[in-house]
């Protein structure tokens, strides 16, 4: 009987302790910080150019901002070895409600002289320009952003910028997303995996 009395006036104590921790859970997950976004991982499987997350999202955007991290699985070598030197895509958009090889800016991506090389990568009324950003580190998260102001594209990589021209006329980036893609001419010549995270 003295057990069960204890027992007893235990219980209202535990049952305090067990709220408040639940409380500060759910503080910690939806309180002042915000939950914290994870990278999703993106095959581009050996002999295809696009990845398996690849899917119709629509965007209306004035600044699009990701990190990125590339494994070892990015340094490859084409069949052609003039190949080599093709840009292939990582993350961008569409733009001007058209479809992306009219109007669109992507980050490129390319294994060359035993460089991961990023490009700013954009179709203006059909005609693709691109240009070098930076070098980058395998196995590091990068921070990239593709801004839209105006009539040109602001490229961002880890604090280098690089800007090129817009010939969209909305006010901000409107179309869809794009997501990361194998080629040039080539396919994929193993998996290569990419994580990507949305800021």
């Amino acid at each position: 009987m003295k057990n069960n009395f204890i027992l007893f006036a235990l219980t209202p104590i535990v049952m305090l302790s067990s709220c408040s921790k639940v409380v500060e859970n759910v503080k910690d997950r939806f309180g002042a910080n915000a939950p914290v976004k994870q990278f999703v991982e993106h095959v581009i499987v050996q002999g295809s150019h696009y990845g398996n997350k690849s899917g119709y999202k629509s965007i209306n955007t004035n600044e699009m901002k990701f990190s990125v991290q590339f494994d070892n699985s990015a340094m490859y070598q084409t069949a052609n070895p003039e190949n080599q030197g093709d840009i292939n895509k990582l993350y961008g958009f569409s733009d001007n409600n058209q479809e992306h090889h009219t109007n669109s800016a992507r980050i490129g991506w390319r294994w060359y002289n035993n460089q991961l090389q990023l490009f700013a990568y954009v179709y203006n009324n059909t005609v693709e320009s691109d240009r070098l950003i930076t070098s980058v580190p395998l196995n590091q998260e990068i921070n990239c952003s593709i801004k839209v102001q105006g009539d040109s594209y602001i490229f961002n990589v880890n604090g280098a910028t690089v800007t090129m021209p817009r010939a969209s006329t909305t006010t901000g980036a409107v179309g869809y997303q794009l997501y990361p893609y194998f080629g040039g001419d080539e396919v994929a010549p193993q998996d290569i995996k990419i994580l990507i995270k949305d800021l």
